[in-house]
């Protein structure tokens, strides 16, 4: 890519955010939003005015279930759920809702990252748990499926198909679950970036600041029957998948500038080509970065197995003489900030460098990384 393309590019004067979130969005859908923000749907107001019970917000929400239904194709057996706050809520919602549906009154939990521990921890507080590995020293590798330990009629198996911190990514279902044991899966970070089997999962959730939106939503889709079977009776109604499912999501006010922007995005998805386009884009991207990695002989290094790499959170490390070099990782973004390049700080519990390649960072924002990646190898070898 030359320089006078970038110039091209850039020539908003924006920053690229690889940040994991809250995250970059597509630049065709902030210049919709701003082209209608003091006129949403023809009310003559900004969607932060409008009531959640007017007829234009009733269009917006329904349509925004129409468009997430169409591109994942889920099910009328399947409620679509826009709820406050972030996904962290639910792990607490989850096992309060399900932990008692079969007999064992036991979950099995898989956790392979900083986000699956701390959805079997707040588990715990509720009810009984089963690790279905071992506790791990690193989170680098998800052992085999042959090798994990599953409670015999478990309520429910639960899972994060992509740890945001570690950069584990599961490109599969697991295959060992029961088949009338439910999945539950935590689908934050890489929700939207690939298709999938809605009905192999009795539940799925993902907050919307990575690849649909901006904080304070999440999205749950989750089995009817599964909901009418839960522990209803003493969940509090704000809480409650069948309060909110019997109101439409609209128990209390919902979060509307979020689901405005959410819909805004699923019509953009739609335009590029749905998830096929989205899972080959994310492939490509990925797939720059990680070439860097491996072919710079150990300057770049990324400690995950490459069976579960993350497509979407790649973290790596700067090393010299096998060791991390920190004065070189706070260097390569400061001088990844001089050009234009922000949040690629590894979060505070693993340290080093955080690529996040969500649907809004396009291939050519990728490139201009990747080529910068090679050029402070070169410049600090």
């Amino acid at each position: 890519m030359t320089n006078d393309t970038l110039k091209t590019e850039h020539n908003t004067g924006r920053i690229i955010n690889f940040g994991a979130g809250p995250a970059q969005y597509p630049l065709e859908v902030i210049e919709e939003l701003q082209a209608e923000f003091s006129n949403c749907y023809g009310t003559r107001r900004t969607i932060k005015e409008l009531s959640h019970r007017s007829t234009a917000f009733a269009k917006i929400i329904q349509e925004a279930e129409l468009n997430i239904r169409d591109i994942l194709s889920i099910p009328d057996s399947y409620a679509v759920l826009f709820l406050h706050g972030g996904a962290s809520h639910q792990f607490r919602v989850i096992p309060e809702h399900f932990l008692n549906l079969k007999p064992s009154q036991t979950a099995d939990y898989l956790v392979t990252g900083y986000w699956s521990e701390r959805a079997a921890k707040a588990a715990e507080k509720i009810g009984k748990i089963n690790m279905v590995i071992p506790n791990q020293d690193k989170y680098i590798d998800v052992p085999a499926e042959n090798t994990w330990n599953l409670t015999e009629n478990a309520s429910y198996f639960y899972y994060c198909s992509n740890e945001t911190i570690h950069g584990i990514e599961f490109d599969h279902i697991p295959t060992i679950v029961p088949k009338d044991t439910p999945i539950i899966c935590d689908m934050s970070s890489n929700f939207l970036t690939r298709s999938f089997d809605v009905t192999k999962f009795g539940a799925i959730f993902a907050s919307a600041q990575k690849n649909f939106g901006e904080s304070g939503l999440t999205l749950v889709i989750v089995r009817k029957d599964l909901i009418e079977k839960s522990n209803n009776e003493s969940i509090d109604d704000t809480r409650s998948y069948k309060a909110q499912m019997d109101n439409g999501s609209m128990l209390n006010t919902p979060p509307i500038s979020p689901i405005y922007d959410a819909n805004k995005i699923f019509n953009w998805i739609k335009r590029q080509g749905g998830l096929k386009a989205m899972n080959q884009l994310s492939e490509k991207k990925s797939g720059l970065v990680y070439e860097v990695i491996d072919q710079s002989n150990g300057f770049y290094v990324n400690m995950i197995n490459k069976k579960y790499r993350s497509r979407v959170n790649i973290p790596f490390r700067i090393v010299t003489n096998g060791t991390p070099n920190e004065k070189l990782e706070e260097l390569f973004l400061d001088e990844a900030l001089e050009s234009d390049m922000d949040e690629l700080k590894g979060h505070r519990t693993v340290g080093g460098i955080r690529v996040s390649l969500y649907n809004g960072i396009t291939l050519q924002e990728t490139t201009k990384l990747a080529d910068f990646m090679r050029t402070f190898q070169k410049n600090n070898s």
